[in-house]
């Protein structure tokens, strides 16, 4: 499995959401699941972005299939980066 760091702001229309179900959150965990992604760690944090998630995947085509399917929505906004662990980026160099 590939590690991503998906950070993600909130429309207009999914502050609402989450102001009124701040459990949603949780259940969109739940449908990542069900796509193949499984939700290693999730942050709210402060500045440009809302929330700071790190996943992990099988593949790039399945964080873009979740990337469109959450995006089509119109609640939220995604920047989708690869991670490479440091020890398997160190060990490229060898």
């Amino acid at each position: 499995m590939a590690t991503y760091v998906i950070l993600s702001t909130l429309t207009d229309e999914g502050r609402k959401t989450l102001k009124n179900n701040p459990h949603r959150v949780m259940e969109v965990n739940k449908e990542l699941e069900s796509m193949g992604v499984k939700v290693k760690e999730q942050f709210a944090v402060l500045g440009p972005y809302d929330f700071v998630n790190i996943v992990e995947a099988p593949d790039n085509e399945t964080v873009l299939r979740m990337s469109v399917e959450l995006g089509s929505r119109g609640s939220v906004q995604m920047v989708s980066l690869a991670a490479i662990p440091m020890e398997e980026f160190i060990t490229k160099f060898k």
